[in-house]
């Protein structure tokens, strides 16, 4: 390579050196924050102090503590979570994909991943900008902290601190992303499941005032917080483990290792409590932390952000089918099933027979989970938005199915994501394992939605109808 191949620019911090390549440049690695060590593992996000000489942003660099996720059951999850935990202290980071300067500031689309809140970072095969970059669009991948260090509820520290990361990088953003061509004024932030929820807690909180135009919720929820006294359920169980009283002066000289050891043993926690079920149904011990669900708080705001909010049919599906227990569904299961979201879980069991006289009880446990975990939060966001907000509100479900695990994967939880970032050619998507299964998924189908994407974060609009608050348009992506 030659100096023509590479690119710098100075940022707040310091000058970074990108790579060229044909849609624009690529910038790998750099800090938006401090890195978090010891104490400072437990403490709001701080500045980077900064570099003088060049630094070498054509290489990924670190990623958050976290345990090996690379597998769900059957499923290969690697294009999903990444490679794991990559070893250092500086992984407060963004990656960067910024088309050519040439021409006015290009739309600025940040992007949040998913992991249950404990797995999960920037350098994901599934979000390569490219495809962003090819289009047009500034796009940025954030690294925040996971797991204990992140979202362990202490009476010493704040709360919610992976999300605080976040708010820290659109802060960054905004000071730094004309130098990469891009328009802070024109800011998309956006995110699946976990990352999702992170998004609507940013978009409830009235911090991200006038950092974010517009966002995307991608299956995530408006009713997943845990309140005080379900995370303390967490936290009590973190000092049984430890054998101490977990605070954050306490946990400061415990090693990340230990940390992400610590997290097998909180998995299955019973977070129900006299007044809340567990809203996200142990599949993560952790989630944010608040007295009021994010769709209850947006709903008192009069926040001008558009929004753009939706979920997969089959979304129940990626925690059933690839550990082998789908198939074989019973009535207990169902019942078993309703129990961990509804009082009544007979009830509710008729309930959905009722509306889906065809479904197997494979089908009817699929959508009672998926409601569950998803998509009765993304309606209620969705419908907080269209009623208070002034700005618009766009709804989607994806419906397109997956052959995948002898075709009971269905539309499941994370599907959306290849045809979103135009990924459909990732070679570890695809085979036995892979979450597209056999069958070659639809190259137009990406191309539209992906597209959509893209108009959202020029525009504001998808390029259909608006959601009203009262019988509002749903578009379906991947009907037929």
């Amino acid at each position: 390579m030659t100096s023509a191949d590479f690119t710098t620019v100075t940022t707040t911090q310091g000058p970074v050196r990108g790579r060229r390549d044909e849609h624009g440049t690529v910038f790998l690695n750099v800090p938006y924050a401090a890195p978090p060590t010891a104490r400072s593992r437990f403490t709001a996000p701080s500045p980077h102090s900064g570099w003088t000489e060049v630094r070498d942003a054509t290489r990924p660099g670190p990623t958050a503590p976290q345990p090996v996720r690379d597998s769900f059951g059957t499923l290969d999850m690697s294009p999903y979570f990444g490679p794991g935990w990559q070893r250092g202290k500086d992984y407060l980071t963004v990656n960067i994909w910024a088309p050519p300067p040439e021409g006015p500031p290009r739309p600025v689309m940040v992007f949040v991943h998913g992991g249950g809140f404990v797995a999960g970072s920037n350098r994901a095969p599934l979000y390569d900008g490219t495809a962003f970059a090819r289009d047009g669009v500034v796009l940025i991948t954030v690294n925040h902290r996971l797991g204990i260090p992140g979202f362990l509820h202490l009476p010493d520290a704040p709360d919610n601190r992976g999300m605080l990361d976040v708010l820290a990088a659109l802060h960054w953003v905004h000071d730094n992303i004309a130098r990469f061509g891009g328009d802070p004024g024109n800011l998309t932030l956006f995110g699946q499941s976990a990352g999702a929820i992170i998004v609507g807690g940013i978009l409830a909180d009235p911090a991200s005032s006038g950092l974010v135009r517009r966002a995307i919720i991608q299956s995530g929820s408006g009713t997943a917080a845990f309140t005080p006294e379900q995370a303390g359920i967490v936290t009590a169980a973190v000092g049984r483990e430890l054998e101490i009283e977990p605070t954050a002066e306490t946990l400061a000289d415990i090693p990340d290792e230990h940390l992400v050891d610590l997290l097998p043993h909180l998995t299955g926690l019973d977070l129900r409590t006299a007044t809340h079920h567990h809203p996200l149904a142990g599949i993560t011990p952790f989630s944010l932390v608040s007295e009021q669900q994010p769709a209850t708080a947006l709903a008192a705001r009069r926040s001008g952000t558009d929004l753009l909010i939706g979920s997969n049919l089959d979304e129940g599906s990626l925690y059933l089918a690839p550990l082998g227990v789908l198939a074989g569904s019973t009535e207990a299961d169902l019942l078993d099933t309703a129990a961990r979201f509804h009082p009544r879980p007979a009830d509710a069991v008729r309930g959905y027979q009722a509306k889906h006289p065809a479904a197997t009880t494979a089908e009817l446990r699929t959508l009672i989970l998926g409601d569950g975990l998803f998509g009765t939060g993304t309606r209620r966001m969705a419908a907080a938005h269209a009623s208070a907000a002034s700005g618009r509100t766009h709804c989607y479900e994806f419906l397109w199915r997956s052959d995948a695990i002898d075709g009971q994967l269905g539309a499941s939880h994370v599907m959306e994501l290849p045809f979103v970032f135009d990924r459909l050619s990732l070679a570890s998507l695809h085979g036995p394992r892979g979450l597209l299964g056999s069958t070659e998924p639809p190259a137009e189908l990406a191309g539209r939605i992906h597209r959509s994407w893209v108009r959202f974060a020029e525009t504001g609009s998808p390029g259909w109808p608006i959601h009203e608050p009262a019988g509002g348009h749903v578009e379906r992506l991947g009907a037929g």
